[in-house]
């Protein structure tokens, strides 16, 4: 039996996911953690290409209060330490820094431009499976989401939805539009057993562009706070502060 294999080059537009994962791909990294308390991952990407890294601060979180270690692994299979150069939990977002030079980093988009419905591709490392490429669309924004590995944590996140597939390990990985530009970073899952649901949430690149500069320059980003409370108003309270009943 003679077999005929083809020998035709198959061709992938430029805006194919297929295009869009190849370009995208050598700047996104997987992260391992190692502290007191265990070990964790998680994904990032090069967002500069002097080895400035961006992440979910919950990533790294307990190594940094440990003093552990953080180890990353590039696309290539190269592996470096890294240390922290700035991290924020309630923006749920972390700066690392590795010592390699000439690395590719991607750009931002424009987060308030992207529209429900919107075909988006999310890259990192589930489950531990590096290099993981999953599609879906924004299925909703502005959605409300807690920062952090905390439920004490205040939020300033209004999320991105999206059903591209998310799965612990995906966090601090880019969600992308199609022309491989940033539109948010995968950080969240709703879900009863911790998996992928169809539900996932990322933090608007709009939000991470006016943070990141600040988190590498200054280490912290310092947060506006305006302290309210109530108390009962007795009689005599009242009629010192003038006021009447309504």
């Amino acid at each position: 039996v003679n077999l005929v294999s083809s020998t035709s080059t198959i061709e992938r537009a430029p805006d194919s996911v297929a295009g869009t994962a190849q370009r995208v791909l050598p700047s996104v990294v997987s992260i391992q953690t190692r502290s007191f308390s265990g070990g964790g991952t998680g994904s990032g990407f090069f967002i500069d290409s002097d080895g400035y890294i961006l992440t979910n601060n919950h990533v790294i979180s307990s190594a940094a209060q440990s003093g552990g270690g953080i180890q990353v692994m590039l696309n290539d299979g190269r592996k470096f330490s890294a240390k922290i150069i700035g991290r924020d939990a309630s923006y749920d977002l972390a700066v690392l820094k590795i010592a390699a030079l000439g690395l590719k980093a991607l750009q931002f988009g424009d987060s308030d431009q992207v529209a429900v419905g919107d075909s988006v591709i999310a890259i990192g490392s589930p489950l531990g499976l590096s290099g993981t490429v999953t599609t879906g669309i924004i299925s909703a924004k502005n959605r409300p989401v807690t920062a952090g590995d905390s439920e004490s944590e205040s939020s300033f996140i209004n999320a991105l939805q999206t059903d591209a597939a998310i799965n612990p390990g995906n966090s601090g990985g880019p969600l992308l539009n199609m022309r491989g530009d940033i539109v948010g970073i995968n950080t969240a899952i709703q879900s009863s057993t911790g998996e992928f649901t169809g539900v996932g949430f990322a933090i608007p690149s709009q939000t991470v562009a006016k943070i990141v500069p600040t988190l590498i320059s200054e280490g912290e980003y310092k947060h506006p706070w305006i302290g309210i409370s109530g108390r009962d108003i007795n009689p005599d309270m009242a009629n010192v502060l003038g006021l009447k009943d309504a």
